[in-house]
């Protein structure tokens, strides 16, 4: 099977790492080019970005990216090594998304014979950095990709569309206390537990119990503190950093205003990512869609994810793009794992949708008829 067998390769490398990255990108380079698939590897603040391109190019030609990311966050040392039970594939990054990574990998081969759709292939380096505020996709997508028509990013969907996903504020709060001698913290004020206690007031202020079409909730995580300076003494401050993934109806500029009405606190620092939203009547929707229905012989529904992704930079540069991945669990966690039967389907998916994607485009780009509805006693054409 040749996406378990790619899928435990790409594993095996510790891409947590600048090394590890390094390594998989030069594999993965190497793969692609091996089947005579045109390959561009550059440097994004000194990561390796690959990107390969099947198909033929010039106007008119649809253009559709496969997007994925080779970098997973940090795990033990076994979690690199791949190990199957079942149907299941285990190992750090299987579910987010190296399961997907070389699924496209192969789908990328199999419609590199087609001659109507032009297919970029993109593996990125820095999906799941800290480093808000220089991302490799938002150069590609201002540079070479910015021509796309349509984007499908990997990321753990199940085999359902993600037309949406929540918007990121990430915000660093500061909290003061008083100092004091450890032996006496009677006296003083602790910083830290003050920290944590305004932490729980912001998962009880308006905001967080709003809902969406898609989305029972936002979701709020502590998922930094730092505070203190000595062993032996009551720390007098602390900051925490919150991750506050918000529905698309909310404005993140009223959540701040709440965040600043609770007492005894500076927001020190913020980022804002928006909401991914993309129209469900997309024409490149519907055919994959129509794709991913023919391939697990049933619906495919549209989702929300609550985990944001690289398809928003598409989005903000007026690239319909959704998250479309495989079928697992666990990302992020100690037990992560992809099913091996859906990547079968997945390949299956991605490859229906380049093969029917022009018979799709042209029967959208139809005038629908008009049709005849009796009104007040007359007759009127809708």
């Amino acid at each position: 099977m040749d996406e378990r067998l790619l899928a435990e390769r790409l594993i095996t490398y510790d891409t947590a790492s600048k090394d590890g990255l390094r390594a998989a990108a030069g594999f993965v380079k190497g793969w692609l080019e091996a089947r005579d698939i045109r390959v561009v590897d550059g440097v994004h603040q000194g990561l390796p970005v690959i990107m390969a391109e099947v198909g033929p190019t010039g106007p008119g030609v649809p253009r559709v990216i496969f997007h994925g990311h080779v970098d997973v966050v940090p795990a033990h040392p076994g979690q690199f090594e791949p190990r199957v039970e079942g149907d299941r594939l285990y190992g750090r990054g299987a579910y987010d998304m190296k399961g997907a990574l070389a699924t496209m990998m192969l789908a990328l081969r199999d419609v590199g014979g087609q001659g109507a759709v032009n297919v970029r292939f993109v593996c990125v380096p820095d999906e799941e950095s800290d480093d808000v505020d220089s991302r490799s996709i938002d150069a590609l997508v201002a540079g070479p990709l910015g021509d796309a028509d349509f984007a499908v990013t990997g990321e753990p969907t199940d085999l359902h569309i993600g037309v949406q996903a929540k918007g990121v504020l990430a915000v660093r709060v500061e909290v003061h206390g008083r100092a004091a001698h450890g032996s006496t913290p009677w006296l003083g004020d602790n910083a830290i537990l003050k920290a944590h206690d305004v932490f729980r007031r912001i998962e009880t202020l308006p905001f967080s119990r709003m809902s969406s079409d898609l989305f029972d909730r936002p979701s709020i995580n502590l998922s930094r503190i730092a505070g203190g300076d000595a062993f032996n003494k009551v720390p007098d401050s602390c900051w925490v950093d919150v991750d506050i993934r918000y529905l698309p109806n909310q404005d993140p500029g009223e959540i701040l205003a709440q965040i600043r009405s609770i007492a005894d606190l500076e927001i020190v620092r913020c980022f804002n990512r928006v909401p991914a939203i993309v129209s469900r009547s997309n024409p490149y929707v519907l055919a994959l869609r129509a794709a991913v229905g023919r391939a697990v012989e049933g619906d495919a529904l549209s989702v929300g994810r609550d985990g944001a992704s690289d398809a928003v930079s598409f989005l903000e540069h007026g690239i319909p793009a959704v998250e479309f991945g495989p079928v697992g669990g666990g990302h992020h966690g100690p037990e992560e794992w992809v099913s091996l039967s859906s990547l079968q389907r997945y390949r299956a998916a991605l490859g229906t949708l380049v093969d029917e994607l022009p018979a799709a485009l042209r029967e959208a780009a139809q005038p629908q008829p008009l049709r005849v509805v009796s009104y007040d006693g007359g007759r009127v054409a809708r």
